[in-house]
């Protein structure tokens, strides 16, 4: 058994497209079924690859050690 993950982009919203034309797609929680639904059509499961609502989201400064791969813990999400 091999446990992997994928993560779908699409194209950037507002919000974050001063930072890179692209972001992960974010599913809103009534969405999760038929993401998940392996019966659910492909044209279905392609309407839900968009850029969320930037309402969806908080966008603000962090300190640069968010930037390397060795730095762990809550405090590197704090605003600056």
């Amino acid at each position: 058994e091999l446990d992997t993950f994928t993560i779908v982009t699409t194209e950037a919203n507002a919000a974050m497209r001063p930072l890179h034309d692209r972001m992960p797609v974010i599913l809103a929680p009534g969405d999760y079924w038929a993401w998940l639904n392996g019966a659910t059509a492909a044209d279905q499961v392609q309407a839900l690859v968009r850029p969320c609502p930037e309402a969806a989201l908080a966008v603000y400064a962090v300190g640069r050690a968010v930037g390397n791969v060795r730095n762990e813990g809550a405090g590197l999400i704090q605003p600056v």
